[in-house]
């Protein structure tokens, strides 16, 4: 009999936090892997955990805030591809501060990173999983896109633009075979926290780690295509904060 070929998955911000742990779960699940990030040595670190389950994994050095080059960029990863069954978009950054005082420039790249680098990954992969007329999509949100913070306006209206664009690339791909899905966990754990663009005081070990973010995007990605789940909701079991 012959056996069905691994599933390939690409994987964006993976070098570190929730696109680290994804990476190192769909590999012991047998996944081949794409991983794309801004820092190769990151990515190559992962890829070389990633091998010991056996599994080809490529590395691809993209900075997707630079979105003018995102869509060629990516597509040209899409194209070195032999296979690509699915599609996580989970690069992103969070930002503290008021509305009121914010630049413009800070704003475009909160939007251009969160948001717009998704619309270009999409955009990148969909000619491939239509010809194939089968794929998913995950687009990693956060509780943000659902309730807002002070202090965090920028972030939060980038989720929630992440979540009108997932649940509109869903209405409009699913004739194709595509699913689009979206993962929205509260407070992980992750580098994110450490950034010069956040200013937070919270319990980081209340937080959810980023393998339990992993394993939810993991289950979600093996589910029969016949099925999808929209919006995950993952929150640590302490609740907001």
């Amino acid at each position: 009999m012959t056996q069905p070929k691994p599933q390939t998955a690409l994987i964006t911000g993976a070098g570190s936090g929730i696109g680290k742990a994804t990476a190192l779960a769909f590999a012991k699940s047998g996944l081949n892997l794409a991983l794309v990030g801004r820092s190769l040595d990151k990515l190559d670190a992962v890829a070389t955990i990633a091998r010991t389950s056996g599994v080809t994994v490529t590395t691809h050095a993209v900075d997707l805030a630079e979105v003018e080059q995102v869509r060629d960029r990516m597509a040209a990863v899409v194209q070195s591809l032999p296979q690509l069954d699915i599609v996580i978009n989970n690069a992103g950054m969070g930002y503290t501060g008021s509305l009121m005082e914010m630049s413009l420039t800070d704003w475009q790249q909160v939007m251009n990173l969160n948001l717009t680098s998704v619309f270009q990954v999409s955009q990148a992969v969909l000619p491939k999983l239509r010809q194939q007329q089968q794929g998913t999509i995950i687009n990693v949100s956060s509780i943000a896109a659902h309730q807002t913070f002070p202090e965090w306006g920028a972030y939060c209206v980038s989720k929630f633009g992440l979540r009108a664009l997932s649940t509109t690339l869903a209405a409009e791909e699913r004739a194709h075979g595509i699913r689009v899905m979206t993962v929205s966990p509260g407070s992980v754990n992750t580098p994110l926290w450490d950034t010069e663009t956040v200013d937070a005081d919270f319990d980081r070990n209340a937080m959810l780690t980023p393998e339990l973010v992993a394993d939810a995007i993991l289950h979600m990605a093996l589910m029969p295509m016949a099925a999808a789940v929209e919006d995950m909701t993952l929150m640590p079991n302490a609740g907001t904060f």
